[in-house]
């Protein structure tokens, strides 16, 4: 077991939660980046763009302290369209309507990294969402829980309801792939099921 610190760069705390699913003792750093989409840019390339970029920012703030760093981001898309986080409620509606009665994918890519090596997966995840009404949709957005979340709804909660099938990994939609995370810390002496606490 490597007793180098981990550190989760994500303000997220579904991630941190997930991390902890796994009985690692994760710090957490926030990096402040522009999540723009380039124009002409794949979905896939986007995810993996800001989860580099992410992790060149949490490098620089770590001052060449010994680390492992993990950074990752979550993309929702359907009909190649990228479904951003919401803020306000016309983009939330505007999103699960988008998503009503159809199937969507939902990106994950996630980098670790000590400084010396790294390693990086993509993930992808198809999710069935039943049809959706125009009161439905109102109502989970003054629940307060599709705010900033990647397509407008959160798998581990209310946003659930909707949801009629899922193809590929739950947590891949939660934002952090657990399976495809765990193999790469393997590869820094960081075993998830043996180092268990």
């Amino acid at each position: 077991m490597s007793s180098t610190p981990i550190i989760l760069a994500s303000a997220s705390h579904r991630r941190l939660d997930l991390l902890k699913q796994l009985g690692l003792s994760v710090a957490t750093l926030n990096t402040d980046i522009d999540e723009s989409k380039l124009r002409a840019e794949s979905p896939q390339a986007y995810a993996v763009r800001m989860a580099k970029e992410k992790m060149n920012v949490a490098e620089g703030l770590c001052n060449d302290s010994p680390a492992i760093l993990i950074t990752a981001d979550t993309i929702v898309v359907c009909d190649n369209r990228v479904i951003h986080k919401p803020r306000v409620k016309e983009s939330g509606l505007d999103a699960l309507l988008c998503l009503s009665n159809r199937e969507h994918s939902v990106f994950s890519a996630v980098m670790v990294s000590d400084g010396r090596k790294s390693e990086q997966v993509l993930v992808e995840s198809k999710v069935t969402f039943r049809e959706i009404s125009i009161r439905e949709a109102s109502a989970y957005w003054r629940s307060g829980e599709p705010i900033g979340k990647a397509g407008g709804y959160a798998i581990q909660g209310k946003g659930a309801v909707f949801i009629t099938n899922i193809c590929g990994s739950y947590s891949c939609v939660m934002g952090l792939p657990l399976y495809e995370t765990a193999l790469m810390l393997k590869k820094f002496n960081i075993d998830c099921i043996l180092d268990m606490k």
